[in-house]
């Protein structure tokens, strides 16, 4: 039997996985922008296969990408890391501050991320001077 006749075997039930293709020069993961984002939100969540679920996530940041956001932080039920597409929250509440978003998500977690650095301070003290 030579290599090229080896076919690996799929585990039943699982599609199998194509190769990922090779990145291109200016593409990949160097077109994701992170914002720091801090807060305790609930969220009312859709998924892929479109269930509705209600999650409390303690946000750490906000990642920008070629055509998605994402909101990440770590999801209390669970104890992980998730970050949930901005597309697919149909509802944002801050238990802290009693705020309850419907529409305009993404432009509210825009800007209060962009609040939060202003707050933060420059990052390199130096430079500010």
């Amino acid at each position: 039997m030579e290599f090229r006749d080896f076919h690996p075997i799929k585990a039943p039930g699982r599609r199998a996985r194509r190769p990922a293709a090779p990145a291109r020069a200016g593409e990949g993961q160097d077109l994701w922008r992170t914002l720091l984002l801090e807060g305790t939100f609930e969220v009312v969540y859709e998924d892929a296969r479109g269930a509705w679920t209600t999650r409390t996530l303690d946000a750490r940041e906000l990642k920008l990408g070629p055509g998605r956001t994402l909101l990440g932080g770590t999801d209390r039920a669970h104890g992980l890391y998730r970050g949930l597409r901005a597309d697919r929250i149909r509802r944002l509440t801050e238990p802290a501050s009693g705020t309850r978003i419907e529409t305009g998500i993404l432009d509210w977690l825009l800007a209060r991320a962009e609040a939060q650095r202003k707050a933060r301070g420059p990052r390199n003290p130096r430079r500010a001077a």
